[in-house]
Order: C-alpha cells, then sequence, then structure tokens
C-alpha cells in the first residue's frame, strides 16, 4: 500500500480545488464545531460504533495483546465500515454529486477519527487529552497533507508532535479543526469529481466511492499507526 495518500490523494485534493475552489462554502454550517462533535461521537461511540476506547480494547484481546496486530485489526474493521457506507453514500446519479457531500464527510470522519483514537490508545495515549485530540484530527488529512500545512506553517506540527506538546493550546484547537475541515471538504469534493464518469451507471459510482473511502481509510490509518509511537500505557 502507498506511504500517504499517494497520487489519488493529490489528484483528488488538486481536482476538488480546481471544480470547487470554494468548496468548504458548500457546507457552510461544517465548521470547527462539526468537527470536534464528530471527534467526541467516534471516541465515545454512535450508533452501532462503540467508542474508540471499546474497540481499541477488543483488537487488543483478540491479538492476545499485540498491539501491533491489533493496530492491523482496527484498520482492516475501519476499512470494511468505510467501504459499507461510502456505497450507501455514493450511490446516485450526477445529481447528487454535491448534494451528498456533507453525508460523506461526516460518515467518514467519524469512523476514521474512531480509528485514529483507537490506534492511539492501544499506543498508550489518552483520547480524552486535548493535545491527543489535536493530533488524532491531524491524522486524519493524511500525511502529504500535514506535511504541506507544516512547512506553509498553517499548523505547528505533525500529529506526534502534538500529542507530546508539553501543555495542550486551547487557541490552536480552532485553527486546526479549520484547516482539517477544509482539507477534507476539498479532498471529498475532488473524489466527486473523479468519479464523475462512473456516477453514469449508479453502482459502478456506488463501487467508487466504497473503494475510494476504504484505501482512504487504510492510509489513514497507517499514517496514524507510523505517527503515533508507542507510550507507556497508563
Amino acid at each position: 500500500m502507498p506511504k500517504s495518500h499517494g497520487v489519488a490523494g493529490v489528484v483528488g485534493r488538486q481536482l476538488g480545488r480546481r471544480a470547487f475552489p470554494q468548496a468548504h462554502r458548500l457546507v457552510p454550517g461544517i465548521t470547527e464545531s462539526f468537527i470536534y462533535e464528530a471527534l467526541d461521537r467516534a471516541i465515545r461511540g454512535v450508533g452501532p460504533l462503540t467508542g474508540a476506547r471499546a474497540a481499541a480494547e477488543k483488537a487488543l484481546h483478540d491479538n492476545d495483546g499485540n498491539a501491533d496486530r491489533a493496530i492491523l485489526d482496527l484498520i482492516r474493521k475501519h476499512m470494511q465500515y468505510a467501504g459499507a457506507q461510502g456505497f450507501a453514500t455514493n450511490i446516485g446519479g450526477l445529481v447528487t454529486a454535491v448534494v451528498s457531500i456533507p453525508v460523506n464527510l461526516v460518515g467518514l470522519t467519524v469512523i476514521q477519527s474512531r480509528m485514529i483514537a483507537a490506534i492511539a490508545h492501544v499506543r498508550g495515549y489518552d483520547v480524552d487529552d486535548g493535545r491527543v485530540r489535536n493530533a488524532v484530527l491531524t491524522c486524519l488529512i493524511g500525511e502529504d497533507a500535514v506535511k504541506s500545512l507544516v512547512k506553509k506553517q498553517r499548523i505547528p506540527a505533525p500529529p506526534m508532535a502534538l500529542a507530546t506538546a508539553p501543555r495542550h493550546d486551547p487557541a490552536l484547537e480552532e485553527t486546526l479543526a479549520g484547516e482539517v475541515t477544509a482539507e477534507l471538504i476539498t479532498r471529498l469534493a475532488g473524489k466527486r469529481v473523479a468519479s464523475t464518469v462512473g456516477r453514469r451507471v449508479p453502482v459502478v459510482g456506488g463501487v467508487v466511492g466504497a473503494g475510494t473511502d476504504a484505501l482512504a481509510t487504510w492510509q489513514v490509518g497507517r499514517y496514524a499507526s507510523r505517527e503515533l509511537l508507542p507510550r507507556a500505557r497508563r
């Protein structure tokens, strides 16, 4: 598998920015309040999904306490969740290409946030710590985007440095949430453009959406597993 979002991620972001240069304005109600609410639901549990801690502990139990195997198990299961919700939200014709963005954005954000938070728990981090939550959100946008935003000084550091910062900076939350939300919406808009041809046949559009969401989840999970190094579990 690619190290990060690779060619697919880069193309998706570029297409999103060209086709929807103000992509974040398509869903003006989705702001930092959305991103942190989605993260909170992911950590505490929502609908049929248990919270991130419970998912992490189950993965550890099922893998005899082996953290690396537990993390791979978490990634595979969340790939399945992402593929299933991606299929459901991506079936449809060209008319739904923009309208379905909020639904898919919320679904993927919750699923991937749960996965990353569970990985963080397995690695010994306290997911109630604001620093760790900021790191989880930063992992969402993938390695390439993180490097770009750090280089441009739009976010201060990559996930590991955020998670282990000397203190939590509340002022960082709004900035980080804005950058993460804009990146996720732009990438999702790009995915809609890239799959336009497939959408002429509804089921094909669903398959494209499911595969893209599952692959993105794998890549984000692997990035989180590399970035969030093990700490002594409390």
